[in-house]
């Protein structure tokens, strides 16, 4: 199992950038997906995640109206499409898949997750 996240960049404040996560070796369709991010010293945070079927999504309450998580189960791809960014939102971003026997079900917690991408560094700087 891959996944690959890639779009990240730098970007001023109020600038837009749309990340991907691309996977490979396994039935996309069976896996919940999260996002999550993590900036030096820091802790991992979550940051969004989507359910196997794209039915439910859910956002930490730092991104909510400004981030978006949607996915395509045919080219195996979830996307977040981060708007208004600030210079907070400055981390290595990554996505993780969990195999989800429920479909709609969404996971916050890293701990839920078994699989991880290498991550893309998103920089918000003037």
């Amino acid at each position: 199992v891959q996944l690959q996240a890639s779009g990240g960049g730098l970007v001023q404040p109020g600038g837009s950038l749309r990340l991907s996560c691309a996977a490979s070796g396994l039935t996309f369709s069976d896996y919940a997906v999260g996002w999550f991010r993590q900036a030096p010293g820091k802790e991992r945070d979550f940051v969004a995640a989507i359910s196997r079927s794209a039915i439910s999504t859910y956002y930490a309450n730092s991104v909510k109206g400004r981030f978006t998580i949607s996915r395509d189960n045919a080219k195996t791809t979830v996307v977040l499409q981060m708007n208004s960014l600030k210079p907070d939102d400055t981390a290595v971003y990554y996505c993780a898949a969990v195999r989800a026997g429920d479909r709609d079900s969404v996971y916050a917690r890293a701990s839920s997750y078994y699989w991880w991408g290498q991550g893309t560094q998103v920089t918000v700087s003037s």
